[in-house]
């Protein structure tokens, strides 16, 4: 299912977080003057982490896929091929910036380490749709079109060396997402990992943390067709239904009359703009990094 405090800077067994079995407060956040996804700078930094945040600001090399239909496996194995190389550049102490990729997927379902197919409502020999069991903390997921998909792969020796820190940050993206771009009020839920507008679960996370360096990560249903998540019990919890923003803006459209934000009339394209800009610029904000865009590799293009 889904502790880890301040660890030794030397280079740590491999972590793995499950995410239903985390329980920390929620963190706060400097004052500092946000970074804008358009301004696009890069701020000079240090080699070795000793900087704090509100001093300096990290730079974040971001690959943005958000039209993409990008296959599981593809996406899975060109992060393993990041970290491997991160990891080598911090033996050479030449780790110089972080990773963001945001895509959507083809429909897939996937596993955590610790996942149970007692939560699959279907033959595994005969699944719906490709099936991977991963790496990643947490239960079963569906990953499918119109849901954006965001993989950190940042060292939290520049951020904060705190796996709970580090979950609740991500949580923190999308509540704010919710918040500043649909006027949507979005909460966390004491001992799970995930956030959620009233009884829906709008996100789900789940990572694995390797020398202190992060992959996998959140993916957030904005004009999904939640119909899969039928064939499932989705991160492992059966009382909870999972949501999405298009459905939570058309029931809002319906019990008040009109659209929250006059969103009710934007079509499903301009719901994922919105929501990929906004993801964008609140991980810089509550991460304090620069984006720097970068060319696709072939390999996943």
């Amino acid at each position: 299912m889904e502790i880890l405090a301040f660890m030794d800077m030397v280079q740590v067994l491999e972590m793995i977080v499950f995410t239903s079995s985390i329980f920390c407060s929620a963190p706060t956040w400097p004052m500092c003057n946000p970074s804008k996804i358009k301004q696009h700078s890069v701020t000079p930094i240090l080699r070795r982490p000793t900087l704090t945040r509100c001093q300096a600001k990290r730079c974040c090399d971001c690959y943005d896929m958000d039209k993409e239909l990008v296959p599981y496996a593809k996406a899975w194995s060109w992060q393993k091929a990041i970290v491997d190389k991160r990891k080598a550049q911090i033996e050479r102490d030449e780790d110089l910036a972080d990773t963001l990729i945001i895509l959507q997927h083809q429909p897939v379902y996937t596993l955590g380490t610790g996942s149970s197919e007692e939560n699959l409502h279907f033959d595994i020999n005969n699944a719906p749709f490709e099936l991977y069991r991963t790496e990643r903390g947490g239960e079963v997921t569906y990953h499918g079109p119109g849901q954006l998909v965001m993989y950190p792969i940042i060292n939290l020796r520049y951020h904060k060396m705190d796996l709970h820190w580090y979950l609740r940050s991500l949580e923190e993206v999308i509540i704010r997402v919710l918040s500043s771009s649909f006027s949507l009020e979005a909460s966390r839920i004491d001992g799970l990992t995930g956030v959620w507008v009233g009884g829906q679960k709008l996100a789900a996370i789940g990572i694995r943390v390797s020398q202190w360096v992060t992959y996998h990560g959140l993916a957030l249903n904005v004009t999904t067709d939640l119909s899969p998540f039928q064939q499932i019990v989705p991160c492992g919890i059966r009382d909870r239904q999972v949501g999405s923003i298009k459905g939570l803006l058309r029931e809002h459209s319906h019990s008040n009359g009109c659209g929250t934000e006059n969103h009710h009339d934007i079509d499903d394209a301009q719901l994922i703009d919105i929501t990929q800009r906004s993801l964008l610029e609140e991980f810089c904000e509550v991460f304090q990094v620069d984006l720097k865009c970068k060319p696709i590799p072939l390999l996943i293009s």
